[in-house]
Parts: C-alpha cells; sequence; structure tokens
C-alpha cells in the first residue's frame, strides 16, 4: 500500500501514513476551518490500509493543539487503527505531547478511554 502524505501548514498537521512500514504519523496543529473535508481523505485511507495492514502498526501522535471539529476527526481516524487493533492486528499507539502540556495529555488519556485502546503516553 501507498503512502499518504500532507505536509504541514498551519492550519493542518502533517500525516505521513506509510502503508508498507506501518508507521504512521499525525503531528503538528488542527485547527482548519473544515476538518470533515480534511480529514476525509486520512479516512479513507485508513480503512483501505485496515484490509491489509502491515504485520506491525506503529501510530505515533503529536498535537501542539486541535480545535473541536478537528478532535471529533482525529477520534475518527484513531477508531479506525483502532479497528484494526481490535481484528487482532498488532498496533501501537503513541501519544507524544510537549513539556506541561496538560491539554495534551488529558486528550490523549480520553481518547484511550473512549477508544478502549492502551496508549502510550509519553511527555517530550
Amino acid at each position: 500500500m501507498d503512502q499518504l502524505v500532507f505536509e504541514p501548514k498551519a492550519k493542518t498537521p502533517l500525516i505521513n501514513f506509510d502503508g508498507k512500514s506501518g508507521l504512521m504519523e499525525l503531528k503538528g496543529m488542527s485547527c482548519s476551518e473544515n476538518s470533515l473535508e480534511f480529514y476525509k481523505p486520512v479516512l479513507d485511507w485508513v480503512e483501505k490500509y485496515g484490509k491489509s495492514p502491515h504485520g506491525s502498526t506503529v501510530v505515533n501522535i503529536e498535537f501542539k493543539y486541535f480545535n473541536t471539529s478537528s478532535a471529533k476527526c482525529i477520534l475518527d481516524v484513531l477508531e479506525k487503527f483502532a479497528n484494526i487493533y481490535n481484528m487482532g492486528n498488532n498496533v501501537v499507539f503513541n501519544w507524544n505531547y510537549e513539556n506541561n502540556d496538560e491539554e495534551m495529555l488529558e486528550a490523549g488519556e480520553n481518547f484511550s478511554e473512549i477508544l478502549g485502546i492502551p496508549f502510550n503516553i509519553k511527555e517530550l
């Protein structure tokens, strides 16, 4: 499966999903005016990836900030990876947050709890 790469911009994060290596990265800011439009191709890609995932998938997440509409879309993306995990595949979720960023720490804990999937949560 090919890569999906969106370079980071002022209001959208880096998306670097590599279907061949199983390494997935979401990083930066997510506060787009139209989060649904931005995340639609990401959701479609993960849906397709889930049909034949790599033997080991690592999802690295590191947001500086995301708005409410992005939070729902990010949760939708993580839910697609959680479905892959729940089908018995090896998926590791690494949630990284900046030093003393309590909001991002809580967001990682909340996403992990909502999905019922263990996250490795690490302060950078």
